[in-house]
């Protein structure tokens, strides 16, 4: 039998039985699209918690470190200056939170941020409207803030843009609005004035509160952790092993790239669990599957018993009710695949807006890796084989002259 005549005659027996196939598709079309929904949905909110929160900035080093005092903006340097063979620069960020207002609207809690110009860079940081703080105002504590988006829009809910030149009060001073945040960054969603400028007007000392480092290109990120805990223990004097159980002390040193990693860890297995709730779907739609082909055989036991009289083998009799099954699957995994975007589509809506993730605004887009519909397409045609393989043989297996002769 030709390609060609088995492809039609495939086509003619799904659409003799139009109704029952669509009904019998349907445990096909409910996994995969269970499938390609999650697949989509936690592909989309990983890629915006990369973007939204810096994470892609695998260089980056948040070091914690309380020595048994205050650390300050000239340890900070020292250390920086320590480890410049592993890092491009170290900086210290402080940070608080204080009344802002901009004469029309205000909020009572605002995170602010104080920072030197390099710490945009360590966390991913970058402006959405206007510019980032200067080493010029960073080095003589002028009185600039970058807002962050969300506190823009609240202050100006005509737009974010609209804050760029506007002057709004903070603590005890007016400040200008020089720029907008695109993302949240390490900080969480934290507006951004110079170091300086919060030790003198805000916090009236020098107290670093977070350090992060960016590590140089060809630098050893698996290796970097252990490295820059040795050089806080010198720099600090303090003994190894000794004081972190009650508190004296402690060190703790994270790289970006350890972060992505476990959240690459968490979202596969959160994956694997839905993909594997979605398999019990799949399950019963190739049982369904199963039952409607031997079904078919039973309906054609004469048009088979036709067939092998007019010279159709064994083969061309399998092939025929495989194909049948593997059709019908493949048509229910187009429709699962439409299906499941749609779905990813809507509950990522749903997440964005009602926070329901934590994401605060963070807009999630889906995501349909080619992997994944390959994968669903893979599925569907296993089942096909899987389910189908059976009620083929069967028919393959019927003598000629009984078939002729079945009523």
């Amino acid at each position: 039998m030709k390609a060609r005549d088995l492809a039609y005659e495939t086509f003619s027996a799904i659409h003799a039985n139009r109704g029952r196939s669509l009904l019998t598709i349907l445990g096909i079309v409910i996994g995969i699209a269970a499938v390609i929904s999650m697949t989509a949905l936690i592909d989309g909110v990983k890629a915006s918690l990369v973007g939204e929160l810096g994470l892609n900035q695998a260089r980056t080093v948040m070091i914690n470190c309380w020595p048994g005092r205050e650390v300050t903006s000239e340890d900070v340097r020292a250390l920086s200056d320590r480890m410049t063979d592993q890092y491009d620069f170290v900086t210290g960020y402080s940070g608080n939170s204080v009344p802002i207002s901009n004469g029309v609207k205000s909020q009572d809690y605002a995170q602010i941020t104080g920072c030197e110009p390099e710490y945009f860079q360590a966390a991913g940081i970058k402006a959405g409207f206007g510019r980032l703080i200067s080493q010029g105002e960073a080095d003589v504590g002028a009185r600039v803030v970058v807002l962050d988006q969300a506190l823009a829009k609240e202050l100006w809910p005509d737009g974010a843009d609209q804050a760029l030149g506007q002057t709004v009060h903070l603590g005890n001073d007016d400040y200008t609005v020089v720029g907008v945040t695109e993302t949240a960054g390490l900080s969480g969603g934290a507006s951004y004035i110079p170091l300086r400028t919060m030790e003198t007007r805000l916090t009236g000392g020098s107290s670093i509160t977070s350090i992060v480092g960016y590590a140089r290109e060809d630098a050893d990120m698996d290796a970097i952790p252990s490295y820059t805990e040795e050089q806080l223990r010198k720099y600090f004097n303090l003994p190894a092993d000794e004081g972190e159980e009650d508190g004296t002390y402690y060190i703790d040193v994270t790289t970006m790239a350890s972060i992505l990693q476990q959240l690459d860890s968490t979202m596969a297995a959160f994956q694997l669990l839905m993909t594997a709730v979605a398999g019990v779907s799949l399950v019963v739609g190739g049982i369904g599957i199963m039952n409607m082909m031997l079904t078919n055989v039973t309906e054609r036991i004469r048009e088979i018993g036709l067939r092998k009289a007019l010279g159709a083998t064994r083969g061309n009799i399998t092939a025929q009710f495989l194909l049948e099954s593997v059709a019908l699957c493949l048509v229910g995994g187009v429709f699962g695949i439409l299906l499941g975007y749609g779905g990813a589509s809507l509950l990522a809506g749903i997440a964005s807006s009602s926070g329901a993730l934590g994401t605060g605004e963070m807009v999630i887009t889906p995501v349909i890796s080619p992997t994944a519909v390959g994968l669903a397409t893979g599925i569907c045609v296993g089942i096909g084989v899987l389910f189908g393989f059976y009620p083929a043989w069967r028919a393959s297996k019927l003598d000629p002259v009984e078939a002729l002769r079945y009523q």
